[in-house]
């Protein structure tokens, strides 16, 4: 047999990883040590020319099959972790077959579930890590995709404004069609429901987080949060003929969820109208920043970063001003300053933008002691200096 690699993009520093022994055996300094999310598969970080790289052994038609899916998510702009490629055709010193291997690039600044509540997730910040797998699943249900396999730990975590923000990093179950049945939405539920149920009850056991986990509490709340925000983004709504600004406010109470809506199906006779979205997109938040300021990051950071904004153009009375140079203002002025701040290793703790969230929230705090409001970069020193080299790393600095 010979090696075959299916890349996205060629490199040739891929082929001269040691190929032709089980990845179980790769030597360190092959590995980059990551921290790793449960896996029925053999998984490792590697660092090839420059990037990491996460590789998972699997069956040749399986590696072959969620190589094609994840490039397809991505192309529809789903949030996955970005395929690299697959390797076949490897076998070791004496000529039998080893597992194909799937890469993808590891995702900057991300973390299994498990190493966020090692990290000292608390236990009213619970909600917000199924809210986060919840809106995952939604975005995946709109795009088609069917997951098969729901799991916190087929997930990782990007912290998000004090939240998070879920990546689907398996997608072997999975299947992507031209639009997923409602039986077929509910089997994903289920099949969360009784897999987290699992996990975290595994967790709690192990002793590895302070928090307190309910997991009844937690699967209950998956299943409800999941169908409010199903009915929100999908669900016709009716209303009298002399009630239009209706559409507006439904639009409204999207655009606060995080979504656009593409387009909208608008029905009317002589004394009712009925309006139901038919395309919504994420990220209504992440893309009125993008334009604004160059800046690309999660919707909830963009949101928060959105609030800053429009406090600066009050408070320096540019109101009347072009929007997009007073986001250049403010770009210039206050994000950039403050996300210099995070020199050297302290960039392997934190992403620029919570970075800039979590100083904002510093902020308030540093105001309510002091009883008036605490200058912002003085606030973004003392962070540095008292609260950064204190809070758990979201990238370790082997990845710097």
């Amino acid at each position: 047999m010979a090696l075959h690699v299916v890349a996205a993009r060629t490199d040739p520093a891929l082929i001269r990883l040691p190929w032709s022994r089980p990845l179980a055996d790769w030597e360190d300094w092959h590995v980059v040590p990551l921290p790793l999310g449960l896996s029925r598969h053999v998984v490792r970080v590697v660092q090839v020319s420059g990037q990491f790289l996460a590789v998972k052994e699997t069956e040749e038609a399986m590696a072959l099959r969620e190589y094609d899916l994840l490039r397809d998510l991505q192309r529809i702009g789903q949030p996955t972790v970005v395929p690299r490629g697959v390797v076949t055709g490897r076998v070791d010193a004496d000529g039998a077959p080893l597992p194909a291997a799937l890469l993808t690039e590891h995702l900057h600044y991300s973390l299994p579930y498990r190493t966020v509540f090692q990290h000292g997730l608390r236990t009213e910040q619970v909600p917000a890590l199924i809210d986060a797998l919840v809106v995952l699943l939604v975005r995946l249900h709109l795009a088609g995709f069917f997951w098969g396999d729901v799991s916190l730990s087929n997930a990782l975590f990007r912290r998000s404004a004090g939240g998070f923000a879920a990546f689907l990093v398996d997608a072997e179950t999975g299947e992507l069609r031209a639009s997923v049945s409602d039986a077929m939405r509910e089997q994903d539920v289920l099949v969360g429901t009784e897999n987290i149920f699992a996990e975290l009850m595994d967790l709690a056991a192990s002793g590895d987080t302070d928090a307190q986990v309910d997991g009844h509490a937690i699967v209950t709340q998956l299943s409800e949060r999941y169908h409010q925000l199903w009915a929100e983004l999908t669900a016709a709504e009716e209303f009298g003929a002399d009630e239009w600004s209706r559409i507006e406010q439904r639009i409204a109470r999207l655009n606060e969820l995080g979504f656009d809506v593409d387009e909208l199906d608008v029905r009317a006779d002589s004394d009712r109208v009925r309006i139901q979205p038919k395309v919504v997109e994420a990220g209504h938040h992440r893309r009125e920043l993008r334009e604004l300021t160059g800046l690309l990051v999660e919707d909830a950071q963009a949101r928060k970063l959105l609030n800053d904004l429009a406090a600066f153009t009050a408070h320096g009375g540019y109101d009347r001003d072009d929007r997009k140079d007073v986001a250049q203002r403010w770009l210039t002025n206050v994000y950039t300053p403050i996300i210099g701040l995070l020199t050297g290793d302290l960039r392997a703790r934190i992403a620029p933008a919570e970075f800039f969230h979590e100083v904002m929230e510093h902020r308030w705090r540093r105001s309510e002691e002091l009883g008036h409001e605490a200058d912002i970069f003085e606030s973004a020193r003392d962070y540095v200096a008292t609260v950064l080299p204190h809070r758990p790393p979201d990238m370790p600095p082997s990845m710097t």
